[in-house]
């Protein structure tokens, strides 16, 4: 009986453990972190010189669609993020479409 009770307990230890793990692993939604440092100045400034001015409102590193992301907000409140790679080239900007409450898609606007 012991024996049964401590297969079950490592089991469940085990299960617990490989949960925790996916969680640490994938608990945020890509990898993002924030632009910080000397980057942080470099990307903010190379996203800048793309949109002709604007202000930084958000970054992030590891982004999908290139090694960095700065999300720009123009003077007519219209939002564009420009994907650099890791030496700071523009790879390309888009206009950001989505709506406040739509994490996945464009706004119906």
């Amino acid at each position: 009986m012991t024996r049964i009770v401590l297969i079950v307990a490592l089991v469940l230890a085990v299960a617990a453990l490989s949960g925790g793990i996916a969680i640490a692993a994938g608990g945020r939604d890509g990898d993002e972190r924030p632009i910080t440092g000397a980057a942080l100045a470099r990307a903010s400034a190379a996203a800048l010189d793309h949109t002709g001015g604007g202000r930084v409102t958000e970054t992030e590193v590891g982004d999908e669609e290139g090694y960095y992301e700065v999300e720009v907000t123009l003077a007519d409140g219209g939002q564009v993020d420009v994907h650099l790679d890791s030496a700071f080239n523009v790879l390309g900007g888009a206009a950001d479409t989505e709506a406040p409450d739509d994490q996945d898609g464009p706004s119906d606007d």
